[in-house]
């Protein structure tokens, strides 16, 4: 019996959150947001969705898997309009099915909106059920759904105006986009959890999670959208204000770590940048002796550069990656072992045999992969192997809109490194450390670094039970 399953390598990392996009005066704004949205498809791959603006009605178009698979030529061009938005969703809240699909459309006393969101509502079960038992209804299981209800509701005429009264009300790490029949409106929550890019295109005005969509369509990066910030975009105009008081920023360190594409600005920094100065910082915090530096591929290269730079020890592609892997496999009949790893990634036996490597990783969360990329390793034929880490131990899961494991899932929160070294079964093993991740990275303040500290920013953050706490023991 057939029988689908997703690849444990991609299981085994913290999953992508969502993408949003958004454009106004443009006259081929579906085209152009779909570019965007496949520039970003990096940051979630369940579904897509985009929504444009034509003549004051909002039109839209949505569906499961890639952006590819969701939009063609034709639907494409059903979508007539000069502005739009659009979304590409990994889930962090809310099941995986079409209703959770963004962006997600509605009809109000308002007219039509349409919102896409990036990031996580600290309260919306509470707000949820507090809309229920007033007689809302809601068609998806999202938090995004939660503030369209909100603004929906919200007895001030003016829409801006609206805007500040529920995101002064709402906490949690927010980056969104919402359509109107009077434009395009993308706001940020006060601490800059999840990134936001403002940039200019043909004389109107684009946003997008990541820099990289710019590239991709030809857009001019102007500035991120500021912490608490709302802008308006109509044609060529754009206005902006505070809507909430900025706090003391939490940035997404993560967002350097793995998640942003290497070819982006995120938080207006290179994200290339910031993993090459890992790798060199993780070298010199844990040199060790070896033939080759390798990367686990794709996440982990840019650090192995960094790392080889530092260590004067050649860099090699000893693990070469199948890019052409979909979401999921069919399970073959008969058992192959380690069949998740190896649709993904191949050793090169020839270049490694005998040979003593350096595996560089972007991070390691359950630990199970590397275990197996180590045992692949071995059977190659490898001397030794030595696993850095670019990134700290994982000890804590994310609130702000990142589908992270549970604290009992986490290896490096219930193993101390000598235990995970034991576990997957390398030589050595060694992680970057939270200074040197912020060194690195360029800032000491202003990042949110809860997934290796516990050190959680915003107020009202769920707390752990002291149970579900591993003491960690760094040795």
């Amino acid at each position: 019996m057939k029988s689908e399953w997703k690849t444990e390598n991609s299981e085994d990392k913290f999953h992508d959150e969502c993408g949003i996009f958004g454009i106004s005066k443009h006259p081929e704004a579906a085209r152009i947001t779909y570019l965007g949205l496949y520039a970003l498809q990096h940051r979630g791959q369940e579904s897509a969705g985009i929504v444009t603006l034509n003549n004051g009605q909002l039109n839209q178009r949505q569906g499961m898997g890639y952006v590819a698979d969701v939009f063609t030529d034709k639907n494409l061009a059903s979508l007539k309009g000069t502005a739009a938005i659009g979304h590409v969703r990994y889930s962090t809240t809310g099941e995986s099915n079409l209703a959770n699909a963004q962006p997600i459309l509605t009809n109000s006393a308002r007219g039509e909106m349409a919102l896409g969101h990036n990031g996580n509502l600290l309260q919306a079960d509470k707000i949820r059920q507090e809309l229920e038992e007033e007689g809302a209804i809601f068609r998806s299981t999202t938090d995004s759904e939660v503030m369209l209800h909100l603004l929906a509701r919200s007895r001030l005429p003016d829409l801006g105006d609206a805007i500040r009264e529920v995101f002064g009300r709402v906490l949690g790490a927010f980056s969104l986009v919402l359509a109107t029949p009077d434009g395009i409106w993308a706001a940020r929550d006060p601490f800059g959890v999840r990134p936001l890019c403002l940039g200019k295109l043909d004389g109107g005005w684009v946003v997008a999670s990541e820099t990289c969509a710019f590239d991709l369509i030809g857009a001019k990066f102007v500035r991120d959208v500021n912490p608490g910030e709302a802008v308006h975009m109509h044609g060529e105009h754009l206005t902006s204000w505070t809507i909430v008081e900025p706090r003391e920023t939490a940035h997404c360190i993560f967002e350097h770590v793995y998640f942003a594409r290497p070819d982006s600005k995120v938080f207006e920094k290179s994200v290339h940048a910031s993993r090459y100065q890992m790798g060199q910082q993780l070298a010199l915090e844990h040199p060790v002796k070896g033939d080759y530096v390798i990367p686990v591929p794709d996440s982990g290269a840019t650090a192995a550069l960094g790392f080889a730079s530092i260590s004067s020890i050649p860099f090699q592609f000893g693990l070469i990656r199948n890019h052409y892997v979909g979401r999921t496999f069919i399970e073959p009949k008969r058992s192959i072992r380690h069949f998740g790893v190896k649709i993904k990634l191949n050793p090169i036996r020839e270049l490694l045999e005998n040979q003593r490597l350096i595996v560089i990783d972007d991070s390691i969360v359950r630990g199970t992969t590397s275990k197996k990329i180590v045992e692949m390793l071995r059977n190659a034929g490898a001397a030794e192997i030595h696993m850095r880490i670019a990134s700290p131990p994982t000890i804590s899961p994310c609130h702000y809109g990142i589908d992270t494991p549970t604290y009992s899932e986490l290896i490096a929160n219930q193993m101390s490194v000598s235990k995970i070294l034991q576990y997957i079964g390398a030589d050595s093993l060694a992680y970057l450390s939270v200074e040197g991740m912020k060194k690195a990275v360029g800032a000491e303040v202003g990042f949110c670094s809860a997934c290796f500290d516990r050190k959680y920013p915003l107020p009202d953050t769920p707390r752990t039970p002291q149970k579900e706490l591993f003491e960690l023991h760094r040795t």
